[in-house]
């Protein structure tokens, strides 16, 4: 299944131009590295592309700019499949199918490589491979470091590198520290701190120049209002038919990531629940930034594969099923967006140019009503652990209802369902 789905896109690729525009902007960052050019002040492709990342992903580019650019192409194409098949594999490992349910009962590998094949036409991760892109890695590296138990070494770290890589990561410190592991938290400022210092080290004046001015040119990473962009801004900027929706997306923002946060809070402290904790951030974080292209919705990997695990252990796979078309769909591309018309678009095609914000918000309301009520007993953090302790606590069950009951007495009076 999984060469015939590669095969396919490997003929849709040779169909069809694939330039892999991000990947030529990571080149040409890496060239500036080497060169000592000015790093925020290239632009390449057709489409006048700057650097947006901070000096220290630019370090980090620096292998591409030495590479004859076909075999860049190939080689960062298939390291994009490696990166969705232990994307799935971490998703499976937070998601964790509970012993008896259908998902469970699969060979791991056999749903490993059937999610990889099924993943590669999401619009997301199909956009991550055309454009050359890094979302995967970094969602890999957030959620390793997630599902690593509470207590271990330097639990945090990655995330505070993905960060310094790219600024949104940060959120999942956020959340670690709201969460009540704040030595897991630590270690992520720690870890970005690295990053920034590294930067500074090697590309002084870049690092002056990103972390003063850079950083802030929101509309230089691109036009907050086409159908690219699925984030609130972008979905206020085409309901409001404007190019600046100004308060209004910056209020909803601001709530949105309060609310969010607080529900990513409660998902873990109230109900043991790191699943929804984590993809409570998640939608979070694409839903507040002020640019999220499409492809920054990979997190619908690790979404879908929680649905599904609920699906299983609940016959009622209506929600997983909606999502899987609607991440398929790519109706964002199929409205009129040629030129200006992303702001012209009639209030019935609004949804269809906005779905995943749409969508997003439907998640944290439905991830609301899940996790409505307060259990009693104690919450349990990552792999069983107890939140901010890194001691064992009470089992749970990622994708049903409330902590896993144990043998002992004490605890089974103390497990509570969660809706």
């Amino acid at each position: 299944m999984l060469l015939l789905s590669l095969t396919a896109f490997a003929a849709l690729c040779l169909l069809r131009p694939t330039p892999m525009a991000d990947l030529l902007v990571y080149r040409a960052e890496g060239r500036a590295v080497l060169d000592g050019t000015d790093l925020y002040g290239f632009r390449v492709t057709e489409w006048n592309l700057p650097a947006t990342y901070p000096p220290f992903a630019a370090m980090l580019f620096v292998p591409a700019a030495l590479l004859p650019l076909l075999p860049l192409k190939a080689a960062f194409a298939t390291t994009n499949v490696l990166l969705l098949a232990l994307l799935v594999h971490l998703s499976l490992r937070l998601a964790a199918p509970a012993s008896g349910t259908r998902l469970a009962t699969w060979p791991r590998g056999a749903l490993v490589i059937g999610a990889t094949a099924l993943g590669l036409w999401l619009e997301p991760v199909f956009q991550t491979m055309l454009f050359g892109q890094i979302n995967l890695a970094l969602a890999c590296l957030v959620l390793w470091d997630l599902t690593r138990p509470d207590g271990a070494r330097g639990k945090g770290l990655a995330i505070g590198v993905a960060a310094g890589i790219k600024l949104t990561p940060a959120i999942f410190a956020v959340y670690l520290l709201l969460t009540g592991r704040v030595r897991a938290a630590l270690w992520s400022f720690a870890g970005f701190a690295g990053t920034v210092l590294a930067g500074v080290a090697v590309l002084p004046g870049a690092s002056l120049e990103f972390w003063t001015r850079r950083m802030l040119e929101t509309r230089r990473v691109g036009r907050v209002w086409i159908v690219d962009n699925q984030s609130l801004q972008g979905l206020f900027a085409r309901l409001l038919h404007t190019t600046d929706p100004g308060t209004v997306w910056r209020v909803a923002a601001l709530v949105t990531a309060v609310a969010g946060l607080l529900l990513a809070r409660h998902a873990v402290r109230a109900h043991g629940h790191e699943a929804w904790g984590v993809l409570c951030t998640a939608l979070t974080a694409v839903l507040v930034s002020p640019i999220s292209w499409s492809h920054h919705w990979v997190w619908c990997v690790p979404l879908l594969v929680l649905l599904a695990v609920e699906a299983g252990a609940r016959p009622r796979p209506v929600l997983a099923v909606a999502a899987l078309v609607l991440f398929s769909a790519r109706s964002h591309w199929l409205v009129p967006h040629d030129g200006v018309l992303d702001l012209r678009l009639p209030w019935w095609l609004q949804a269809a140019g906005s779905p995943y914000p749409v969508l997003g918000l439907g998640l944290l309301l439905f991830a609301a009503w899940r996790l409505r009520g307060t259990p009693q007993g104690p919450p349990s953090g990552p792999a069983g652990a107890s939140a901010g302790t890194g001691t064992p606590g009470t089992a749970r069950v990622p994708g049903l209802p409330g902590p896993r009951q144990t043998s002992s007495p004490a605890a089974s009076s103390d497990a509570s369902t969660m809706r």
